[in-house]
């Protein structure tokens, strides 16, 4: 009997084992910094992605600009990438993501295009660091961002909670005053409202 219950012991430890190394198989972490701060936007393609924590990016600094300054048709102005900068900082969301949306938000930086490259750098959090995936352009010319872009980053960073000195320095940034129209503001407002209306739903279910 002793030796029938030492080996189930030995058996539920080690499916316990297996199910942590399971889901560090299958998920990943990345730092956002620019659009994809917004829940509603990383999500559209990448429905996997949940919130891990909120951390800083040491000796970097948010820029904007274009791939050989090619503006970005999806939101006609500069885009958010990072450069070595001593001394400065950048905040961030590390999401958790599932191993299967990693193509999907390659794709989504242009990995392929060659307009960013996947990194790892060493984020902190509450006094520990962690290694994330996270992405920095190629090639890049400066370029103001629209007013749009620069709105979705604004409001993931409110939605997230970054410290409160960071969010105005967002707010801050000057953009092209660009004020056509911009499809991708559209199925953003689409996705906010669908995410508005099923918290509804569950608290009236509740």
């Amino acid at each position: 009997r002793p030796a029938l219950h030492s080996f189930r012991l030995a058996l539920i430890f080690l499916l316990t084992e297996t199910d942590d190394n399971m889901e560090d198989n299958h998920t990943f972490l990345y730092f956002a910094y620019g659009s994809n701060l917004l829940k509603e936007r990383l999500q559209l393609k990448n429905p996997s992605a949940t919130v891990h924590c909120v951390a800083r990016l040491k000796d970097y600094k948010l820029v904007f600009g274009n791939h050989k300054g090619l503006a970005s048709d999806r939101w006609h102005g500069g885009v958010a990438t990072i450069e070595h900068s001593p001394g400065d900082e950048v905040w961030g969301v590390v999401w958790r993501m599932n191993v299967s949306d990693l193509e999907s938000l390659d794709s989504q930086e242009n990995v392929t295009l060659g307009a960013y490259s996947p990194v790892e750098l060493s984020v902190k959090t509450k006094g520990q660091d962690l290694n994330c995936r996270t992405y920095i352009m190629n090639s890049c010319v400066y370029a103001p961002p629209s007013p749009q872009y620069l709105k979705v980053i604004v409001m993931g960073a409110e939605q997230n909670g970054l410290p409160k000195d960071y969010q105005e320095k967002l707010r801050a940034i000057k953009t092209n005053m660009y004020e056509g129209p911009l499809p991708m503001m559209a199925e953003l407002e689409r996705a906010r409202q669908r995410a508005k209306e099923r918290v509804n739903h569950r608290s009236n279910d509740a």
